[in-house]
């Protein structure tokens, strides 16, 4: 860790050497390590460190955007003058107006000094606990485990500067068994993954637990006919679900664009009445980071509320560009910027699907026949606008017979707009769970959908 005075240091040095108009510098200092294991044994252990210095210069209306991660007094010159001579020749940006100035920023405390500090053998003993579990059923495993500590800083000419740290540490296995001939259909697979800012909260033991168990039920897959059927989904499918409302609906340019359901129906209701999905930047049930890459302070915001939409992600560019919102209140940034070069616009960073009150096992009860899927793989858009996306399941398919799990089934292809999903959802779960996401992490619970449209089988 450098330290907030150590990166202040570096950006005051930055914008001391800028001739623009206004200078925007975000430094970005990550130290992560992996360790990778496969077929019960780790076979790789990296480590990096590194340093980014990003200089966004603004002549009137002309942006250019430089990075380096030469820290030197030549290395920061030449970035620096770099960033300037881009923007003198490129055409005036209309809608761009300023950078933002000072704002109060509130403490997010998501540095556990544990993470940072743990070493490969501290993630070794993790992993010996999911290959030796393995070993004893007589599978095989293979998966990384990351433990990582960042700091980032953003300081401009308009006085802003915002300085946070934070820590994460996330686990992810499949465990398999031996495949028989090719079309026997002997071998099955078991998923699980962990997520956390605190590396104490992953436990090895109940990670290999979870993804053995699903293993050894998940061999000779029978093959279930394409149809639409009632699915109880674990967590992991869901985090795909709000990865892709972040993706392709929740950001303000996708807004702007009309590219997203939500232009034109804000107060209008697109999802159940019991679905609520929000960011909040601050809760310390995510990743809690208070500010964005301009230096504004992340505020909350609502998405859906008892399915009926409320809003979407702003950036001070895309802020900018609105007169008034659809309340008829003047927008301003949510905090959500990302750095600057970017052509994405904002995005959620850090995401929540309110709980409900129902147990996994309560909802494969209440099913009469349908589909229990652990995760999505290979997802893919279709149409952005209804979020259409199409993809398979992986890793622990399994059948549902009046109301109880019967038979493992082999994967099966799904397209499914995941907004028509939202209106079917008949069962949330009480318990939640915390993933990676596009931009950040999400916190979920489990789901039971209506009517899922399974389109095909796959051969395994």
């Amino acid at each position: 860790m450098l330290g907030q005075e150590e990166l202040k240091k570096l950006a005051d040095r930055a914008l001391e050497m800028s001739q623009a108009d206004q200078t925007e510098i975000v430094v970005v200092a990550p130290h992560s390590a992996l360790t990778r294991f496969a077929n019960n044994y780790i076979h790789q252990n990296v480590e990096q460190q590194d340093l980014d210095i990003r200089v966004r210069s603004i002549i009137g209306k002309k942006i250019g955007v430089a990075s380096s991660n030469d820290t030197s007094g030549d290395g920061l010159k030449n970035v620096v003058d770099r960033a300037l001579d881009l923007a003198r020749h490129q055409r005036d940006n209309v809608d761009f107006h300023s950078l933002p100035s000072p704002q109060p920023i509130a403490e997010a405390d998501a540095y556990v000094e544990r993470t940072a500090r743990t070493g490969p053998e501290e993630r070794a003993a993790v992993v010996a606990q999911i290959c030796d579990a393995a070993s004893r059923a007589g599978l095989t495993a293979a998966g990384a485990f990351r433990t990582a500590s960042t700091e980032i800083a953003v300081a401009n000419s308009l006085g802003t500067f915002a300085y946070q740290r934070d820590t994460l540490a996330d686990v992810n296995t499949v465990v398999m068994g031996k495949h028989g001939p090719a079309g026997a259909g002997l071998g099955g697979s078991g998923h699980a993954e962990r997520v956390s800012p605190d590396v104490a909260d992953i436990d090895g033991e109940a990670i290999a637990k979870e993804a053995i168990d699903t293993a050894l039920k998940n061999i000779n897959q029978t093959e279930l006919a394409p149809g639409e059927y009632d699915v109880v989904f674990q967590e992991y499918a869901v985090a795909d679900i709000l990865d892709f409302f972040a993706y392709l609906a929740f950001g303000a340019q996708a807004y702007q664009e009309k590219r997203s359901f939500m232009a034109g129906r804000i107060g209008e209701q697109v999802m159940g009445e019991n679905i609520t999905l929000y960011d909040d930047g601050l809760s310390l049930e995510g990743s809690p980071n208070p500010f964005d890459f301009e230096g504004v302070p992340r505020k909350p915001v609502a998405f859906v509320e008892n399915g009926i939409a409320k809003g979407v992600v702003w950036d001070t560019y895309t802020a900018g560009k609105e007169a008034a919102g659809p309340d008829g209140k003047a927008v301003g940034s949510t905090g959500h910027a990302l750095p600057a070069g970017s052509t994405f616009g904002p995005v959620p960073s850090n995401m929540f699907l309110t709980t409900g009150n129902a147990t996994i096992e309560e909802m494969i009860e209440s099913t009469k026949k349908g589909v229990f899927v652990s995760r999505f793989w290979y997802t893919r858009p279709v149409h952005p606008l209804n979020v259409v996306v199409t993809g398979m399941t992986r890793d622990g398919t399994f059948l549902i017979e009046d109301g109880k799990i019967t038979s493992p089934i082999k994967n099966l292809r799904f397209t499914q707009s995941y907004l028509e999903a939202m209106n079917r959802v008949q069962a949330i779960g009480r318990d939640s769970m915390l993933h990676q996401a596009i931009a950040g992490v999400s916190r979920v619970p489990a789901l039971k959908i209506a009517d899922w449209s399974f389109t095909g089988v796959s051969e395994y």
